[in-house]
């Protein structure tokens, strides 16, 4: 883990090639290594993970296969295959399952929000060459390389606080320590002149390799304003009000508990973020949450509207049974968003942020306890810029990291709430063309 311009990439490029001529050989003569190298997303891949390889072992060193995206490495004893992977949402652990792996990169880690598809990759390695074959892997394993994550990233977790056994980390100092890294391969007063009009956080983790959070990207929410819409003291449940939890599902599924006031400001009260969680678990782990913190919602049919995501109506991956059934097994009714148009649950959060209540307060409060969802309101749910010359452009949808999820769970709870609704004509809007049904203590309200 480093700054800018470090030599993180190569080095771990480098250590590849190294493994792979250091594997003993097998009864055909022949050091025999599959490796796959892993970005967040395909044009990632392409633009730069795929180049900066090629620059050091160019595809003159064997045959680089396009269309699969691998190269195979034969020079002298050596036969290696090195499969090059995007693996930037849960899904795309299915592209691992078939693999016989010797060793993995991932290519800048901290855009992987997923430790799932770490732990997936983990269990395909040590695998190639087959012991069947006379010999196995002389070693086999996993590197990264990073710049510094936010503090919530599960690199942090990883490395500063939990550290499994056999698991390493090697700091490098910041570019502008006295010990700094690869300067001789950088131009002269190459991070002097990066720093020139950056901010101080931007500074801070890509050139002093300090951990720490950057609102890089375009927000998918600059209507956001930390100074106006978050608080600092917390904020508190007043249980003769009712509460609206935001639900949004996958491998890292997420919360957001929200109070209207009687002016019509919105409080968002709580979350919970989780990794690598199925269905069955979350569902325990929100109705345990709703029993422990909010009692009188969790006995009160009428102090309870819970809206998730409307995809969870399909049949969920690990145990073949829809979500919304695994929620109400659990003792949690709630109800699908009525549409899953990205404007639409974008406008549905944003208003709030866009408008005074009665009163004079800001529409929508965030506590201090949303620490996840504060972030991703604040930039940490963004359109990435795209690496283009030129203006700047970036890419059409929301990047999946670690803060879009609890966001997308605060789009579904005003949904629910009523925020999305679209006045046409003088008439209530819905692109689906029917009326939405609204959850209230798990039961739909009569219209």
């Amino acid at each position: 883990m480093g700054p800018f311009g470090s030599g993180k990439s190569v080095g771990c490029c480098a250590e590849i090639i190294r493994r792979c001529s250091e594997q003993a050989k097998g009864p055909d003569g022949f050091r025999r290594s599959r490796w796959a190298v892993v970005r967040n997303s395909y044009r990632e891949l392409e633009d730069t993970t795929v180049k900066t390889w090629h620059d050091w072992f160019p595809p003159e060193m064997g045959r680089w296969r396009e269309s699969k995206m691998v190269q195979e490495i034969n020079v002298g004893d050596v036969r290696a295959e090195i499969l090059f992977r995007s693996l930037d949402k849960a899904d795309d652990i299915k592209k691992l399952l078939s693999l016989e792996l010797t060793g993995a990169w991932v290519n800048e880690a901290r855009e992987l929000w997923a430790f799932s598809i770490i732990k997936a990759l983990r269990g395909r390695l040590g695998r190639y060459p087959s012991m069947r074959d006379g010999v196995g892997p002389s070693w086999y394993g996993l590197i990264m390389d990073t710049n510094p994550p936010d503090e919530d990233h599960w690199w942090y977790r990883t490395f500063e606080e939990d550290r499994p056994k056999g698991w390493q980390i090697f700091r490098q100092p910041g570019g502008r320590s006295a010990e700094a890294e690869n300067l001789a391969n950088l131009v002269p007063d190459y991070y002097e002149a990066m720093c020139q009009g950056a901010d101080d956080a931007w500074i801070s983790v890509y050139v002093d390799a300090n951990y720490g959070f950057v609102q890089d990207g375009r927000p998918m929410y600059p209507e956001y304003q930390d100074s106006i819409h978050s608080s600092p003291p917390a904020l508190e449940y007043r249980p003769e009000l009712p509460l609206y939890l935001g639900l949004d599902f996958g491998l890292t599924p997420a919360a957001v508990f929200a109070q209207q006031q009687e002016d019509g400001q919105w409080q968002c009260i709580d979350e919970l973020v989780t990794d690598d969680m199925g269905a069955e678990r979350f569902a325990g782990e929100i109705t345990l949450r709703i029993k422990q913190s909010y009692p009188q919602a969790a006995q009160s049919n009428k102090r309870l509207i819970v809206t998730g995501d409307p995809s969870g109506s399909n049949r969920a991956q690990t145990d073949e049974k829809k979500i919304f059934e695994v929620l109400e097994a659990a003792g949690l009714r709630a109800n699908p968003a009525w549409t899953n148009d990205p404007l639409v649950r974008h406008d549905a959060l944003a208003g709030p942020m866009k408008r005074l209540t009665m009163a004079g307060r800001p529409g929508i409060l965030v506590s201090p306890k949303c620490k996840m969802f504060r972030k991703g309101l604040a930039g940490g749910y963004k359109m990435r810029r795209l690496q283009v010359v030129g203006s700047e452009r970036y890419a059409d949808s929301p990047e999946k990291n670690i803060y879009s999820h609890v966001c997308e769970a605060g789009e579904y709870l005003m949904m629910g709430a009523g925020e999305g609704d679209r006045v046409v004509g003088g008439g209530i809007h819905r692109p689906s063309g029917r009326h939405r049904p609204r959850a209230i203590g798990g039961l739909r309200a009569r219209r």
